[in-house]
């Protein structure tokens, strides 16, 4: 029996590699058929003093990959020729990042009016907290999603990165990308999905 190519196939997803959410929604969307092609910075992705292997990280599977230096002329100006073909952009940088790298959401959506351009953060574009560090634990704890957790007599119980990460990041992030691809399919206009964890964990 031949296997089905999933629901999404013939899709194409430009991922910009990171840690956490947004390789997660990379990897959902590969799973159900997307062709994902990952751009991963010379020298990996990994935290500093981390050594990780990206074809030995599973949160990897399922996706092509090119290695591009987008700080050089000619990585960002690859990166701008895939993305000028492609049905979305995943991406998981602090605010601003990608804008210093002439590959935010308005240059890109200038090239290509029908791209959905996914941003996946912990606090957002914006507000108060959005150029501050934050971890699994502080989104599930600011959100209160972390009171409810574990015994009421004994402290919350972390879920991982299960609910902060995943659930309310990834999952959110994917299942906006699938929702504007279907709206850009419709009517030919792209926009912005701007996915933070505290507002999937909130919901």
């Amino acid at each position: 029996m031949t296997a089905s190519p999933g629901p999404l196939a013939g899709l194409k997803v430009v991922e910009f590699a990171g840690v956490g959410p947004a390789p997660f929604a990379a990897l959902c969307l590969a799973d159900l058929g997307a062709d994902v092609v990952r751009v991963d910075r010379p020298g990996g992705h990994a935290p500093a003093g981390v050594a990780m292997d990206p074809a030995k990280d599973l949160l990897n599977r399922g996706r092509r990959s090119i290695v591009l230096d987008l700080k050089s002329p000619d990585g960002a100006a690859t990166a701008r020729r895939l993305i000028a073909k492609a049905d979305a952009v995943i991406e998981g940088f602090r605010p601003g990042v990608m804008e210093k790298l002439g590959l935010g959401p308005d240059a890109c959506l200038a090239a290509n009016p029908r791209l959905v351009y996914g941003r996946m953060t912990g606090w957002g574009q914006d507000g108060p907290l959005q150029a501050a560090a934050g971890h699994d634990l502080t989104y599930l704890a600011l959100t209160g999603a972390l009171h409810a957790m574990g015994e009421a007599d004994r402290p919350p119980r972390p879920p991982l990165n299960l609910v902060g990460d995943f659930g309310g990041g990834g999952l959110l992030l994917a299942f906006g990308l699938v929702s504007a691809i279907l709206r850009a399919r419709a009517d030919g206009r792209g926009q912005v999905v701007d996915a933070a964890i505290v507002d999937g964990v909130g919901l």
